[in-house]
């Protein structure tokens, strides 16, 4: 859980109250102006209203030049990132010609996989050619190509489970299968700070949801044991499944899934596991078998694992993987496998490639390599941020790293100054975080070589003394190399 400073959250809250007072005030003058012009609704209600059109309007636009960011070229370590301006205070967005060359530390591209591959890129071209880039169809009509049987086998294998089913995207994956798999009178306990699709999955399944304390396994036990012992709502009979759902890494948070302990809180109670290993599949473990090798935990254990081709592997879609009824009964009955088209064959192709880099079925050691660098790169970023005296979340072995920014003038600054230095990192606000935890999300990669850190860690240290947003001490030798770089300057600002 994250303790805010009581000066930060008090200057966070007085921030965003003066941006809300203001957008009101011009709000209500609008309002007395548009009185006097003529409707061009024609008696529609307005399709846009209420408070998220209000933030979006009022909030939002003033700094949606840091978001959505178009590039010109593949995520790699370094990509092109297209230059914009605006004649109308940020309303709208122009793109011009000019590109800048900056580091890339927002994609998930974890292993290096979503630039040209010496193994992927030749196989996948091949893939194109022979099955053209769509199928045209969904899986059970004319959708299944050689391609998704070996990429089905090929998932299960590298997991460890009987069999897997592919989907074309991995949002779907999570908010089309929990209304399969549990319904009316199941029982869904989630961590609070699951993805949105797993909430609106468990939205959409109509089964009774119950939130645990983030990543506590203690919690967990409380909960479970006093809805066990109540019930379903009203008729109090007994709940017909229950599914604790929990994800690998947390994706706004950086941190591990406490796998063993909910696995064992489960098991005591006869709750099944359904385990998002969208952030962690092929980016932690030995072998990039996900936070199960990483962590001891036995794939038996995990009864459902979800996890997307997106991050670790350069690709497109998501998997469920488990027992072969299940994987069965999913292929009948879940809308994403029977109306959705499915998987492109080239995405498919290469994650099939990807996997076997990474397994050495290659013929070389780039998969350890990759593993390996992954690994160091991102230990050595964070513990080289948190000596800055940087308020830092997530744990050892995470590639995702979120740097506390809260005050909602400090999201746009950090922004905009790093992109100024040619380094492109992803900041995220409220809904994505709760109102007060605004953040810089950094993602880093094996494709990232060590100067390529070092010029990062540069220019993030530079831009948070100018924005403030060092909010521990840092350690002494940091803080001297950072008084003789730059003299008559203080090496950290607290709040």
């Amino acid at each position: 859980m994250i303790t805010i400073p009581y000066l930060t959250a008090l200057s966070t809250y007085f921030s965003y109250g003066l941006l809300f007072a203001f957008g009101q005030f011009r709000d209500f003058f609008r309002k007395i102006f548009d009185w006097w012009q003529a409707s061009n609704l024609q008696g529609y209600a307005p399709i846009c209203l209420g408070l998220e059109d209000f933030y979006i309007r009022r909030l939002y636009l003033r700094i949606q030049d840091c978001f959505g960011r178009p590039i010109a070229s593949s995520p790699d370590a370094w990509f092109d990132v297209v230059e914009r301006y605006s004649n109308d205070n940020n309303k709208t967005l122009k793109r011009t010609e000019k590109i800048s060359r900056c580091l890339n530390l927002g994609s998930y591209n974890y292993l290096g996989f979503a630039a040209a591959d010496e193994y992927c890129t030749p196989r996948v071209i091949d893939s194109l050619n022979r099955f053209s880039a769509s199928t045209c169809s969904t899986r059970v009509d004319g959708g299944t190509t050689t391609l998704h049987r070996e990429l089905e086998d090929c998932v299960a294998d590298f997991v460890g489970k009987p069999a897997a089913v592919v989907f074309g995207m991995g949002y779907v994956t999570n908010s089309a299968i929990l209304p399969v798999i549990i319904g009316k009178g199941g029982l869904i306990i989630s961590d609070s700070l699951n993805h949105n699709s797993i909430v609106n999955g468990a939205r959409g399944s109509g089964a009774t949801i119950r939130v645990f304390q983030h990543n506590t396994p203690s919690h967990l036990e409380k909960v479970l044991r006093e809805q066990i012992a109540e019930g379903q709502p009203r008729t109090h009979r007994p709940w017909k499944k229950i599914i604790v759902v929990v994800e690998g890494i947390y994706s706004m948070e950086g941190e591990l899934c406490k796998l063993p302990e909910i696995v064992a809180v489960c098991k005591k109670y006869k709750a099944y596991v359904y385990l998002d290993e969208a952030h962690s599949i092929g980016a932690v473990g030995k072998t990039g078998r996900g936070v199960c090798e990483l962590l001891g935990v036995d794939t038996a254990d995990v009864d459902i694992m979800m996890g997307t081709f997106t991050k670790s592997f350069g690709s497109c879609g998501g998997y469920i993987a488990g027992s072969k009824e299940l994987i069965q009964y999913l292929k009948y009955t879940c809308p994403a496998h029977l109306y959705a088209t499915s998987i492109s064959p080239p995405a498919a192709q290469q994650i099939i490639s990807s996997i076997k880099v990474i397994l050495g079925e290659d013929g070389s050691s780039r998969g350890a390599q990759k593993l390996a660098r992954i690994r160091e790169n991102s230990n050595f970023f964070r513990s080289e941020l948190q000596k800055m005296g940087f308020e830092v979340l997530g744990d050892n072995d995470s590639p995702v790293m979120p740097i506390m920014l809260y005050n909602p003038a400090k999201i746009p600054a950090f922004s905009r100054e790093c992109l100024k230095k040619n380094v492109a990192v992803v900041t995220v606000a409220f809904p994505a975080t709760p109102l007060l935890l605004a953040r810089a999300r950094i993602c880093i990669s094996a494709s990232h070589t060590k100067e390529d850190l070092l010029k990062a860690l540069e220019v993030i240290s530079q831009v948070g003394d100018l924005v403030g947003i060092k909010y521990f001490p840092a350690e002494p030798m940091k803080q001297l190399q950072h008084q003789e770089q730059q003299p008559g300057k203080d090496a950290i600002k607290l709040e």
